[in-house]
């Protein structure tokens, strides 16, 4: 399934694709502090970057890319990525690749039209799961403030700055379904 563009007040959402190929996105994922607290990233080069979004393109994911829409830029990417339509869910990750950009609401409300939409009557997804590292503290605060509620946790199940991290499992139920 292709994801749909989608917009709010600041933002447009396109689909993650071969266009977004470029130097600043491959610096994003070169950047210690952007990938920090991220699976991904680090040792990339275009041609990496070519190959990757190749494969997101052939591959139809839910995966945005996060645009301003007062100058173009595009400031970061977001996924639902699997999304399992058997069981009703689809996991949550993003980056937020533009520092320049970090703490103006965008992460929020990127992630609030894309919720929005896999709620709605094209996916109907029962609920939105995702992973956060503990020490990520401003993320793990955006989701709480987003709705997110902590389902479970993974005791010292990866390792970041060099050392073992707990990661919290987290959900956001759809409102218009019931759930225990």
């Amino acid at each position: 399934m292709l994801a749909p563009y989608l917009h709010t007040n600041q933002l447009y959402l396109k689909p993650l694709g071969l266009e977004h190929v470029s130097d600043d996105y491959v610096n994003w994922l070169n950047d210690a502090e952007v990938i920090r607290y991220l699976e991904t990233g680090g040792d990339y080069t275009r041609e990496k970057l070519q190959d990757y979004l190749s494969s997101v393109e052939k591959n139809k994911i839910l995966f945005w890319a996060i645009h301003l829409k007062v100058n173009n830029n595009h400031i970061g990417n977001i996924k639902i990525d699997p999304v399992n339509l058997r069981h009703g869910f689809g996991e949550y990750g993003i980056l937020m690749g533009d520092r320049s950009e970090w703490g103006k609401g965008y992460a929020k409300e990127a992630s609030e039209i894309v919720i929005r939409f896999c709620f709605g009557p094209e996916l109907n997804l029962r609920k939105i799961v995702l992973g956060v590292v503990r020490d990520n503290i401003a993320a793990y605060a955006l989701y709480q403030k987003m709705g997110f509620v902590t389902e479970g946790i993974y005791k010292e199940h990866g390792i970041y700055d060099g050392k073992k991290c707990d990661i919290i499992r987290m959900a956001i139920f759809n409102p218009n379904e019931q759930h225990a």
